[in-house]
């Protein structure tokens, strides 16, 4: 049956062990504790959603392992935090939660949320299957919260690489942590490295963000302090679901604002989120996937792109389309489209108003606009590997016919032989495992299989 308890801090779990074994580097580690100096069997980069499940799945499994932590960069958990708009709902199912699909027995599932918060019953009557971002976000905190002592937040790993005293046994990782007097420098040891370092804001090449020139993922954060009743004119560039949500933002929270929407399509397009396509999605997919050739899963990935990349629910276009329409009868236009058009340049002065070019990709002609601010929600991308690990650590990476790296079904990095570190990845695996690769619908079972895999190598 369901447990219906708040996951507890668990001090006697055996994964909450560390082995007593020395840090045997050259590093300076006097500012590391006895625990600290000690060999992980499982360094984790980041403490976003994948990693914390994973971090519960090593928790629930009956193989006892010891010596398991994380270290996340931001300064406590953060997930969007600048896109968490209050009429923002999610695009998956709660069931695909942190462990439903693995375990649904956990204490660490979405129902066992509810119960927690007593929202359960409402939550039924409410007669929703997609939360809302706010709602799923303090799901998150909540999970993360019972697991506080196994990540450390405000250290940001820098690199990786073989451990010069031990073989091809360990691997070193550098982390920084933020102080009063700079950043100082520790060194971890460890088996096996989880690489989950999330996703970086993409901008279009030679933008650069500045005071009225944001990404989208800082939204929030950067309205903070802008008077909600100023005649602001904001310019939005994208056609994603990001895009329109913050259009739909800007137009609500600023009534007396004017909102352009810029974009190279005829209008949004809607996300196909029917039963069979949604199947890309299932755990079994990433199997078919795996063991495509090269040629055929190039074809998946552009084929189901309409599920995921440069797509808007359906209720939010008709939403944004009502509006437009709206205003349109009343000439009292406040959201303007500019659709099948691009922003070729950007000028930004002191003290003026931007000024924006924006050219028609149908006619070529090219028109003049002044905006207050500028949002790019033109999507994240995934960190690369490459930016953490070593060249000599690369260098004994696997590559495919292609040039990117090989990565097995347990998602673990295939090394030349003799090496028996382990270094997997969370995210950054679309060429091997499909469109899942950076989405929450697999993440409970990602996980799973990752913990399992590191089960059998440690």
């Amino acid at each position: 049956m369901l447990k219906c308890s708040r996951p507890q801090h668990s001090g006697n779990h055996p994964l909450e062990h560390v082995l007593p074994e020395s840090l045997e580097t050259g590093r300076s580690t006097s500012s590391l504790s006895d625990e600290e100096r000690a060999p992980l069997d499982v360094l984790g980069v980041g403490f976003g959603p994948s990693n914390l499940a994973l971090a519960i799945a090593l928790r629930e499994t009956s193989h006892p392992r010891s010596g398991v932590h994380f270290y996340e960069r931001h300064p406590g958990f953060s997930w969007h935090g600048g896109m968490l708009l209050k009429n923002a709902t999610m695009q998956v199912h709660f069931l695909k939660d942190l462990v439903t699909l693995r375990n649904p027995r956990s204490e660490f599932t979405f129902l066992n949320y509810l119960h927690d918060r007593d929202r359960m019953v409402d939550f039924i009557n409410h007669k929703a299957l997609f939360p809302s971002r706010v709602e799923f976000h303090d799901y998150l905190e909540w999970a993360a919260g019972a697991l506080a002592d196994r990540v450390s937040y405000g250290h940001e790993v820098l690199r990786i690489e073989p451990a010069a005293s031990a073989g091809r046994d360990r691997l070193d990782v550098t982390i920084g942590i933020p102080g009063s007097d700079g950043t100082r420098q520790i060194v971890r040891r460890a088996r096996n490295v989880v690489l989950a370092p999330g996703l970086r804001p993409s901008l279009p090449d030679g933008v650069r963000e500045s005071e009225r020139v944001w990404h989208s993922g800082g939204l929030l954060h950067r309205l903070d302090g802008i008077p909600s009743a100023a005649p602001l004119r904001f310019t939005v560039v994208g056609a994603g679901q990001s895009a329109a949500e913050v259009t739909a933002h800007l137009h609500e929270r600023f009534p007396n604002g004017r909102v352009r929407a810029v974009f190279a399509g005829y209008g949004y397009s809607p996300a196909d989120d029917s039963s069979f396509a949604n199947r890309i999605f299932d755990p079994v997919a990433v199997d078919d996937f795996h063991r495509a050739p090269h040629s055929v899963r190039d074809m998946l990935v552009d084929r189901h792109r309409n599920t995921n990349y440069s797509v808007v629910d359906n209720e939010l276009i008709s939403e944004l389309y009502r509006i437009w329409y709206q205003e349109k009868v009343t000439a009292e236009q406040r959201l303007l489209i500019d659709h099948t058009s691009c922003l070729i340049d950007v000028e930004e002065t002191a003290g003026s108003p931007l000024s924006l070019t924006v050219e028609s990709l149908t006619s070529g002609e090219k028109r003049s606009l002044e905006s207050d601010y500028l949002v790019y929600a033109t999507g994240y991308r995934p960190v690369p590997p490459d930016d953490l690990l070593s060249p000599e650590l690369l260098g004994l990476c696997k590559r495919d016919v292609t040039g990117r790296l090989r990565v097995d079904r347990d998602y673990r990095i295939h090394m030349e032989d003799g090496v028996r570190y382990g270094i997997y990845l969370q995210g950054a695996t679309e060429h091997t495992h499909g469109l899942s690769s950076t989405l929450l619908s697999n993440t409970a079972v990602r996980a799973g299989e990752v913990a399992d895999s590191l089960l059998r190598h440690v």
